[in-house]
């Protein structure tokens, strides 16, 4: 089907498929660092690409308001039966378009303007939709940041049970963006009873790892579970929350009508066919890769003088500190230089960032688009030396051919899984 619909579509816009095309190109002939991506199935990308993107349906299974949905119904009850007993959990949502839509909904459904939210700050690994002035959530609510200590680099609870008492925030979130500890979320549950408030639990990163027992879970002590579909599942762009049950009405009237109309059906199509590829025996393998690789990344460029932030990683990620190495760089050159290369990777404050959000100090890497590629630890070894050396070519055109030309090797190695 994939095939005929791209046939079709050269066809009829040669222009938008030349792009795609550069796209495809692109991606195959890159490495992906990026810690928020990864590659889906041809199976995914066949289901998001299905008529069910033709689909007007408004409303839940059982009570659309349109007709002819019998199918929109099977295929979202589906999605929800498989993401229960995947996570475990009472009641899901499966509709929201994104992670940011996933939170907005937990937000609308426990809090009014001006409460108050204790959430992980932005420059210390926290998400623009826990509390960025510039974001909603900034805007609505009064936000109270916690960070990380300046010695381990890793949350204090001591420090988030003395805020959380000081300020009775109504709502506390865990969970993050460029985190790369374990987060403790029976700690935080118990904080959060401690104070009365409801606990949110953003898991859009480690869902994945969660789901193969190599995370603790957010859902035995969360009110709410929020994540996305990509990134470590490995699904569609999307979001969904987890609830317990006697949150279920609230929570469902919070996305749909409350900030939503209707469901992207296309996409929870994929996701349903994502989540049936997370419940087989080799997804706990290819995650368990995912964290293998990340430590090995880890390692190779600490042994080549890299700090990272916190000492290593836990996840699948790692916040790589440049100024040991390369004092005068910042996160963005680095960037820039990195794909020229043919190295893909996003600059990132590093906690306690003297340089501004648009330069940073450091990058933020992950491993789950490289082990999607069937890329394992010596290839980690190999990726860190791509990208010293892209690093410390600088300008140096030549050095920067050559290592390009041996990234485009090592991704002809291991191609894309839909190639």
């Amino acid at each position: 089907m994939v095939a005929h619909l791209a046939r079709s579509l050269a066809e009829s816009d040669p222009e938008v498929m030349a792009i795609i095309v550069r796209e495809e190109e692109r991606q195959q002939n890159t490495l992906e660092l990026i810690a928020s991506e990864n590659h889906v199935s041809l199976a995914v990308r066949t289901a998001n690409a299905s008529v069910f993107t033709n689909k007007y349906a408004e409303g839940y299974p059982g009570k659309r308001y349109y007709g002819g949905c019998v199918n929109m119904d099977a295929i979202e009850n589906l999605a929800r039966e498989r993401a229960k007993k995947l996570f475990s959990a009472e009641h899901v949502n499966v509709q929201p378009h994104s992670g940011a839509q996933a939170n907005t909904a937990v937000y609308m459904a426990v809090l009014q303007p001006q409460d108050t939210v204790l959430s992980l700050d932005l420059a210390h690994g926290g998400h623009l939709t826990h509390g960025l002035k510039v974001n909603f959530s900034g805007t609505m609510y009064r936000i109270v940041p916690y960070g990380v200590e300046r010695d381990t680099e890793q949350v204090d609870m001591a420090n988030v049970r003395r805020l959380a008492l000081e300020h009775k925030p109504k709502l506390i979130i865990c969970g993050a963006s460029a985190y790369p500890r374990t987060i403790d979320f029976a700690a935080f549950a118990q904080i959060a009873k401690e104070c009365g408030a409801r606990l949110m639990a953003d898991i859009a990163h480690i869902a994945g790892l969660i789901v193969a027992g190599l995370h603790p879970s957010s859902i035995p002590h969360a009110d709410f579970t929020t994540t996305t579909t990509h990134k470590t599942l490995r699904g569609p762009r999307g979001g969904m929350i987890f609830c317990r049950a006697a949150d279920a009405a609230l929570i469902d009237k919070w996305i749909f009508p409350g900030t939503q109309g209707g469901p992207l059906m296309h996409t929870i199509a994929a996701k349903a066919v994502a989540l049936g590829e997370a419940l087989r025996p080799d997804f706990k393998q290819y995650q368990q890769q995912i964290v293998v690789n990340a430590r090995a990344l880890a390692e190779s460029l600490r042994s080549r003088g890299y700090r990272l932030v916190s000492g290593g990683t836990d996840n699948h990620l790692m916040l790589v500190d440049l100024r040991n190495v390369h004092p005068d760089l910042t996160g963005k050159q680095a960037e820039g230089w990195l794909e020229a290369a043919g190295v893909i990777v996003n600059k990132n404050m590093i906690p306690f960032d003297e340089r501004k959000p648009t330069q940073t100090s450091g990058l933020r890497l992950g491993t789950p688009a490289l082990t999607t590629r069937g890329m394992k630890e010596p290839e980690m070894v190999r990726v860190a030396d791509l990208l010293h050396r892209a690093l410390a070519a600088g300008d140096d055109e030549a050095v920067r051919a050559k290592v390009s030309g041996e990234v485009r090797e090592l991704c002809r190695q291991f191609p894309l899984p839909q190639a």
